[in-house]
Formats: structure tokens, sequence, C-alpha cells
């Protein structure tokens, strides 16, 4: 082979190999980069959300920027910023308030970062696209769990005192969840709602203060908790453990997240049902819309992604992806969190 032919082929096998490189779904993968906020890793199952995303998105070819807030309004802005001056072309962003939040994910557009909302929808911001629970289903689960659990126990009747335990003042899953809830409590009117509280940083101890409150300002008895969240449910059986109350067969409790820690309480018949919101799902899909965003970054989000509904959010209609919920309760533990994988048998019935 001749030096000009041998040259030739060597510049030109050069080049493919750069063509190849640098084509645009390879600079993507190479250089994306997703920022993952979370309101707080205090919660068990916000360990498995940070998992499921990062091996997702990185996976994919991203690099994730990871952080979280502490439940701090003013931390997750100076987190939120700091990962935009990163270079994160989308953020992730579980909000610590939802009424606020709107005001970052404006700050970020002005900069070319688009925002995905994560579990609990802000209002009043150019959200580019959301995934979450059907929180409303979540609450609507509980109340027909209660309802079902006073028919049981009650003689057949739907009567009863009920304390709706709320999370976050003013956060919008908060009040989706609790909507679920109060829809099946006033369709039944035999119910009287004692309490409906919210409790500031979704606190297990200020939803025990709030038990202990209730219990004594009705000495006569309260047949039931509907809780926003593991934790707080968790403070309510705290409460009626002290009491010689913690058993689902004296008092209904419900909680929602599937921390272990709960899953064993309904295994051992101290609360009656929890709400399993599948983590996996949540977490795999908001990587891959973050990474299908930053990717095509002239695509709209419309084309970007396959939404399951529109939601407005009060300033912009939002395109929305919907993951699964699924109750817990004693006699479906196996079929259900067990036989997902979510938790072993070994780690429900521990001793």
């Amino acid at each position: 082979m001749s030096l000009t032919r041998r040259a030739l082929l060597q510049s030109t096998t050069a080049a493919i190999l750069v063509a190849g490189l640098l084509s645009p779904r390879r600079v993507a993968a190479a250089t994306v980069k997703i920022g993952f906020l979370l309101k707080t890793m205090e919660e068990e199952r916000y360990q498995l959300d940070k998992a499921v995303f990062t091996a997702k998105a990185e996976a994919l070819g991203a690099e994730v920027i990871f952080d979280s807030a502490n439940n701090d309004e003013q931390q997750q802005l100076a987190k939120f910023e700091n990962m935009i001056s990163k270079g994160a072309q989308v953020i992730v962003m579980q909000p610590v308030n939802t009424g606020t939040a709107g005001a970052m994910v404006s700050m970020a557009n002005a900069e070319g970062v688009k925002v995905v909302g994560y579990d609990s929808m802000l209002t009043n911001g150019p959200l580019d696209a959301m995934v979450m629970q059907d929180s409303w289903a979540v609450g609507k689960l509980q109340g027909e769990a209660m309802v079902e659990w006073f028919k049981a126990h009650k003689g057949g009747k739907v009567e009863g005192k009920v304390a709706l335990i709320m999370g976050q003042p003013g956060d919008s899953n908060a009040i989706a969840m609790s909507s679920g809830a109060l829809e099946i409590i006033k369709a039944n009117p035999g119910l009287e709602l004692v309490a409906e509280q919210a409790h500031e940083g979704w606190s297990s101890e200020k939803a025990m203060a709030t038990t202990e409150n209730v219990l004594t300002k009705y000495s006569n008895g309260v047949d039931a908790f509907i809780c926003n969240n593991s934790g707080m449910a968790r403070g309510v059986i705290a409460a009626l453990d002290a009491q010689g109350l913690a058993s689902a067969d004296k008092v209904f409790v419900a909680g929602s997240d599937a921390d272990l820690v709960n899953i064993q309480f309904v295994a051992q018949g101290k609360q009656a049902v929890e709400i399993w919101k599948k983590i996996e799902p949540l977490a795999e899909t908001a990587a891959q819309i973050a990474f299908d965003l930053a990717s095509n970054p002239d695509t709209p989000t419309t084309e970007a992604i396959k939404a399951d509904r529109i939601i407005n959010n009060g300033m912009v209609d939002v395109p929305t992806v919907v993951t699964p919920v699924v109750l817990v309760a004693r006699d479906n533990v196996d079929s259900t969190v067990v036989a997902g994988g979510y938790y072993t048998s070994e780690q429900v019935y521990a001793k």
C-alpha cells in the first residue's frame, strides 16, 4: 500500500471514530448532568429514592448531582442554585414548600435549566414535567380501608371518631392525600372528624403529641387515625402504645410510604394498613424523563415524554406521569411488599 493511500485510510478511519464519538447521542450521554434534590433524607424511604434514581441515571450515561435540604426552604434554595452553577441541565426536585418553590423553577428556566417535579407537585411555577404517585388515591385507599375496618369491628356500623394526621402545612401532597381521605369520611355521616392537624416537617414526634392531646380530650376513645406518611403513623402508634391501644383490633391506624417498621407493625397487628408507594417506578421514571429532556433540549416536553395526564399547577399545564400505589394489610403483606421484592420475609417478620 502506498504511503498516500495508507495516510488516507488512517485519516478516514480516524474521522469515522471521531464522528462516532461525537455523534449527538454520544455527546448527550457523555455530558448530561442531572440534579436530584430531595427535601430530606431523614425518612427511611429516601435512601431508596436516591439509590434507584442514581443507578438509572448513571446507566443511561448521566452524571448525577445529588443533595437534600433537611426540610429547610433556604437550604433547598442554596442547593438548587449550586446545582445550576455545577452545570445541571435538568433538576429533579421534591420541594420542601410546594407553595413557594415555583420561584426556583422560574430562576432555573431563565438559565436554560429544566425542572422536573418529584413526588410533590409545586404550585405557581413553570414546571416542565412532573412524576408522582396519585396522592389523592392514597388517601382514598386509606379511607376505604378504614370504612371496612369499622364494619368488621363495630358490628357492621360505620360510626366513630376519626383523626386526620396531616403532613407539612400547605404541602400539595399532604393536601391531596388528606382530600382523598376526607371524601370518604364525609361520605359516611356516622364518622366524626375530631382532629385535622398539619405537622411541620412531617414530624413523627409532633404527630405523637397530637395523638396524646386527642386521646386526652376524647377520653372515651378515638377509633381511627389516618396519617399522611409512615413516620407520623409511628408517632401515633407510640402514643397509642403508651396507653395499651397499639392494636389494629382496638384502633385503626393507616400510614403511607411503607417504611419497614410500619410494615412490621402491620404484620404484627399493631397497625391496620400502610400504603406502598412504589419507589422504583417513581425514581426510574424521573431519571429517564430528566435524561430525555437534557438530551433533547429543543424538543417540547409534551413530545419528549409520554404523560399520563396534564395537571394545572396554578400557572401552567404540567405533563405528569403517575406511578402505582398499593394497599398493604396484614393478609396481603406477602403478596405485595414481599412478593414485589421491596422487603424480604426475614425483614418483615424479624423478631
